[in-house]
């Protein structure tokens, strides 16, 4: 990111009119969020909208709280003020780098993480459950031994660890560097001694005798025209963490077929597919194979499937396309 930054900071600032009459935050937040809304700048990854995006971008690069207080907007920018928010909007607004890149800095489950572009920005629908969903499944178990794979940023495995204090989590990831950023969020919640990282595919760093009550991941599970398709925004994050073949299952798949061996009698698998995915799991698979877990909105994105399902369930060969079907 600092040679990305590094590349561009000498460039003019083109959207900016010509002796602009911009002095205080209500002003540059104004022409932010104006800015913001006319390029048509994909916010789902940030603040969801142009004015609270610019809200976020304007108080962290002016080192002020987000959210930005009110109190605060009829304040007057010095000149060197002025030039750091006009960057931070010109990156944000021409190069299209994420909000949280910007500010190196996203938000999960409450929580302040790390971020850059090692990693992806958190967002996963599992932070909708944990309040109420996955102590149905998490806190009954007798040793409370979970696994997280693909853990990235390491967002999901902190937040298991503070839901639930007594449990032993393994995190692993098939990249190191998202493992760095990982371990350093891990430290940032001091959680060091609660979470043990491991560096692999899947479950290529799981000694075979290893045992979970619980695995959760948000694997990567973007199909190939997803990926050709998708916004400037996310061409930022790792491809590594987002590709995964011509239906977004190819990864879904393998753990579908490879978790049961590492999951206790009682143990529960749970997945976010996301809603084009879930489409194409519910046209495939018979009613009643995997479970959707409710949402606060339409639509679900994450399945669960305990054990006894996973071993006697042939997946690659019901979740083939129909056309290989046919071949």
């Amino acid at each position: 990111m600092q040679h990305f930054f590094s590349e561009i900071a000498e460039r003019p600032v083109s959207f900016l009119p010509k002796d602009h009459p911009f002095k205080t935050v209500r002003d540059w937040l104004r022409f932010g969020a104006s800015r913001l809304g006319e390029g048509e700048v994909d916010c789902s990854s940030g603040q969801q909208n142009p004015m609270e995006e610019a809200r976020f971008l304007i108080a962290k690069a002016l080192h002020l709280p987000h959210p930005l207080p009110d109190e605060l907007l009829d304040a007057a920018l010095l000149p060197e003020e002025g030039k750091r928010v006009a960057d931070w909007l010109r990156w944000r607004i021409e190069d299209r780098v994420p909000a949280a890149y910007l500010a190196k800095e996203a938000w999960f489950d409450g929580l302040s993480f790390y971020v850059d572009e090692r990693v992806l920005i958190p967002r996963s629908l599992f932070e909708n459950l944990f309040s109420e969903v996955l102590p149905e499944f998490a806190l009954p178990l007798a040793t409370r031994r979970i696994l997280e794979i693909g853990t990235g940023s390491g967002a999901i495995a902190v937040a298991l660890a503070l839901h639930y204090p007594e449990a032993e989590i393994v995190a692993t990831d098939i990249s190191a560097d998202a493992l760095a950023v990982a371990a350093h969020n891990i430290q940032l919640h001091d959680q060091e001694g609660h979470i043990e990282l491991r560096l692999g595919d899947l479950f290529e760093p799981i000694a075979e005798h290893e045992r979970f009550d619980l695995i959760v991941s948000n694997p990567p599970y973007v199909s190939d025209a997803e990926m050709a398709d998708r916004p400037p925004e996310y061409r930022h994050e790792p491809d590594l963490a987002l590709a995964a073949g011509e239906d977004g299952l190819e990864v879904v798949i393998r753990l579908l077929e490879q978790s049961a061996h590492h999951l206790n009698d009682c143990g529960y698998l749970m997945v976010e597919v996301g809603f084009d995915a879930q489409s194409i799991l519910e046209n495939r698979l018979p009613e009643g194979t995997i479970d959707w877990l409710p949402m606060p909105f339409e639509g679900s994105g994450v399945f669960a499937v305990d054990r006894s399902r996973l071993n006697g369930t042939a997946w690659r060969d019901l979740l083939a396309a129909p056309e290989d079907l046919m071949a």
